[in-house]
């Protein structure tokens, strides 16, 4: 299983080339994409999203959001920023999706995108 965050999945789309990138493309072509549930929203905001490619975004499986979750994603963020570290909500509940998933816990769920998580 591969978490694929928004700025994976729209260089992917894009055409651009990276190890980001690379990982994308293997994870969709061997169906071990999934996405946090921040990243499908991020993804499906998109104003000008093309009709095409949401069918895409939402046919993936997503990650699922334990009991707590929000709980540990704010404690996760109180952490990263007391060492004086940069830590946007988006990447820290995109963190927090992956922490908390195992392989087994997100069978049969559906999800949209698989994460990078930018390290500051």
């Amino acid at each position: 299983m591969i978490a694929i965050d928004t700025g994976s999945f729209i260089a992917y789309l894009s055409g651009a080339a990276g190890v980001d990138v690379d990982a994308v493309g293997l994870a969709l072509a061997h169906r071990q994409a999934v996405l946090p549930p921040v990243v499908l929203s991020e993804l499906l905001s998109d104003p000008e999203l093309p009709r095409a490619v949401k069918p895409l975004f939402v046919g993936l499986p997503m990650l699922p959001l334990s009991d707590g979750y929000w709980e540990r994603a704010g404690l996760l963020r109180a952490r990263v920023l007391a060492r004086g570290r940069k830590a946007r909500l988006a990447d820290t509940l995109i963190t927090q999706s992956c922490l908390t998933t195992t392989p087994s816990s997100s069978r049969g769920t559906r999800m949209s995108s698989a994460s990078r998580v930018p390290s500051a």
